[in-house]
């Protein structure tokens, strides 16, 4: 990996899955200078985590904004000018062709980097056949991240048990951002491929998304602090 991550904090991603801003702050407060780096998804944003996200960033943090980006290509250009205003530094776009051509036409010289999310960690080879797919996960994946590094986007999320066949694909330079990653011992929830945040690391993944062990633990500063030093005893 030729990619060069300054702060061994930022490879853990704490996901903000919470449903105002007042707890998302809280959990950062808690955190303190445990973690550096933070996701807003969907719930979050449309409860004024953009705001948030403008705040964290002025704050030193670094805010992955995990909206998905999914629509025909113009729009997706427009949404994404818009967003590089806001300083974070990932943004999500669904990994079709059209969709990533868009958004880094939108991007254009802006540092935000975008990352292409190829199949969704809570789904496996039945959820793809239900929704009309004639791919299994795994080469579902393969095709994405291809189109991805055909487009010109900055990374890939992927499953950490599918980075191995990403990092095949897109060689050594573009970031691996891996969602549903669970500690030795946690529950694994509604994710289906899931690995720990060690086995993750030596996969080849970049930045890692760690939400509910974390933010939902009696004491979420100690959890983060296990999830680091897995990522330091891998790294």
């Amino acid at each position: 990996m030729t990619q060069k991550i300054n702060d061994l904090r930022d490879r853990m991603i704490v996901a903000l899955d919470v449903p105002t801003v007042w707890d998302a702050y809280r959990i950062v407060s808690t955190l303190g200078d445990g973690a550096s780096f933070y996701k807003i998804g969907y719930r979050l944003a449309f409860a004024g985590g953009l705001d948030l996200a403008r705040q964290l960033v002025t704050e030193g943090k670094k805010v992955f904004l995990d909206l998905k980006l999914h629509d025909i290509g113009n729009t997706v250009t427009e949404g994404v000018e818009s967003l590089t205003k806001l300083g974070v530094t990932f943004l999500t776009v669904h990994a079709y062709p059209q969709t990533m051509r868009g958004a880094v036409e939108g991007r254009g010289e802006a540092a935000l980097k975008l990352l292409a999310v190829t199949a969704l960690t809570s789904y496996d080879d039945g959820d793809l056949k239900d929704a009309g797919y004639g791919l299994a996960v795994r080469d579902l994946v393969r095709m994405r991240a291809q189109q991805a590094r055909t487009a010109g986007v900055d990374g890939i999320v992927c499953s950490a048990a599918e980075t191995e066949i990403v990092r095949g694909v897109i060689g050594p330079d573009m970031a691996i951002v891996t969602p549903g990653i669970r500690p030795a011992g946690s529950a694994v929830g509604d994710q289906k491929r899931t690995l720990t945040p060690a086995e993750a690391i030596r996969a080849g993944a970049d930045h890692l998304v760690v939400g509910r062990p974390i933010i939902r633990a009696a004491d979420p500063r100690a959890a983060a602090a296990a999830v680091m030093d897995e990522i330091a005893s891998a790294a």
